[in-house]
């Protein structure tokens, strides 16, 4: 049988792709590029890698943007799994349609929005209780914490709708008394969505400018942040090769991910192939056995 839109749509597909993908090779080759000039080839050279090493304001922003990052996905984790426990746990609860709104909204709230909301906040509490005392790495891991959690909550509470409640009751029944069987048997369950809703909050705080530019001060400018504003002066070849080193770390890390599934589907396949291959010795011999 034919197939007439395949090619088309094999053609877009690869234009698709081409338009992302193609851009960012590019860079990678010309952050090997001699000249200071981004668009002109001098030469093959791992100069500007050096450079990158000793200019201390990337590096020092590289380290703020990780701390944020990891401070605000570990608390986004948390915060989305206690939503997501109790949208599906505790099935309509009052102040459930609230408690959704909010939840959901900043998926859908320009971030403009979001972040100028949150640095009006933060100065009406600064004037009330007074902190937090201007804006700097804290108001940060706040203001990404209280988006984050919003994603996490939706990735851990697909996972959690179809967890099978009869593995908790039968703990129940033999004794087993909460957290014991959430800390045991549901957080083991679902702990590859809990994984991925930390690395997406992770993605999503590391990879954040706009709100970090409304609730960040002196002193506290995240990688975005400086990227941003060397940007506007004109890209150097510094930022070409950092960001062909956080290229290179997230492939290194998407395919070893992809490899550790694949050894564990092989794995589990395996042993579902042997069990298999031992039952029906069994029915053999069972057979034979027989008069």
């Amino acid at each position: 049988m034919r197939r007439p839109l395949a090619w088309p749509a094999l053609i877009l597909g690869v234009l698709g792709f081409g338009i992302l993908y193609v851009p960012v090779i590019v860079m990678i080759i010309y952050s090997f590029n001699s000249s200071r000039l981004v668009s002109v080839w001098a030469g093959f050279s791992t100069k500007w890698y050096g450079a990158l090493l000793q200019n201390e304001q990337i590096l020092e922003a590289l380290g703020k943007s990780l701390w944020v990052a990891v401070s605000a996905a570990t608390i986004s984790t948390v915060f989305g799994v206690l939503i997501a426990l109790a949208f599906v746990r505790f099935g309509n609860f009052r102040f459930r349609l609230a408690l959704s709104a909010l939840a959901s909204t900043p998926l859908v709230m320009p971030e403009v929005v979001t972040g100028l909301s949150l640095l009006l906040l933060f100065i009406g509490m600064e004037g009330l209780f007074g902190w937090p005392s201007g804006r700097g790495i804290d108001t940060i891991i706040i203001a990404h914490a209280t988006f984050g959690m919003c994603f996490a909550a939706v990735v851990v509470q697909a996972r959690l709708r179809d967890f099978d409640m009869s593995i908790e009751e039968a703990a129940a029944d033999l004794g087993a008394r909460q957290p014991y069987i959430f800390f045991s048997i549901t957080l083991p369950v679902i702990a590859p969505a809990v994984v991925a809703a930390w690395l997406l909050a992770f993605t999503l705080s590391f990879d954040d400018l706009v709100i970090a530019s409304f609730v960040s001060g002196p002193g506290s400018s995240t990688l975005p942040i400086v990227i941003f504003s060397k940007v506007r002066l004109g890209v150097t070849p510094e930022i070409n090769a950092l960001a062909t080193i956080m290229i290179l770390l997230v492939a290194a890390s998407v395919v070893t991910a992809s490899l550790i599934i694949y050894h564990n589907s092989r794995t589990r396949r395996r042993a579902l192939e042997q069990t298999a291959a031992g039952d029906e010795i069994t029915v053999v011999g069972q057979k034979e056995s027989q008069p």
